[in-house]
């Protein structure tokens, strides 16, 4: 059985670092809750209350070396993921979509 995507860890991804396909996108997205894949398919998206989640999420990414795009609006925050270095999804946007999930409220 598969680690889960929360017991995971990022790695280093460089230029270069390809993408994943959409049969394994769908499978990791599969394994989290109100995760989107953006239209154009290059990012996830999450939109949750609470502007004191990025104070949440600010050291996790830290500690991932994965960074998130957080777009604060009132009343909402929307978390955008992809792998810059990729130009793409990579299994470290789903792994980090994962711990967050952990700590986002229901």
């Amino acid at each position: 059985m598969a680690t889960p995507l929360a017991d995971r860890h990022c790695v280093v991804c460089k230029p270069g670092t390809p993408t994943l396909a959409p049969g394994a996108m769908d499978a990791m997205l599969d394994q989290l809750s109100g995760w989107t894949v953006a239209e154009v398919g290059d990012h996830l998206e999450l939109t949750m209350p609470g502007v004191e989640l990025i104070n949440a999420i600010a050291p996790l990414a830290e500690a991932e070396g994965h960074h998130p795009d957080l777009h604060l609006s009132y009343g909402s925050l929307r978390v955008d993921l992809w792998t810059h270095a990729a130009h793409g999804l990579t299994e470290n946007d789903f792994i980090l979509a994962s711990k967050i999930e952990q700590i986002a409220p229901a």
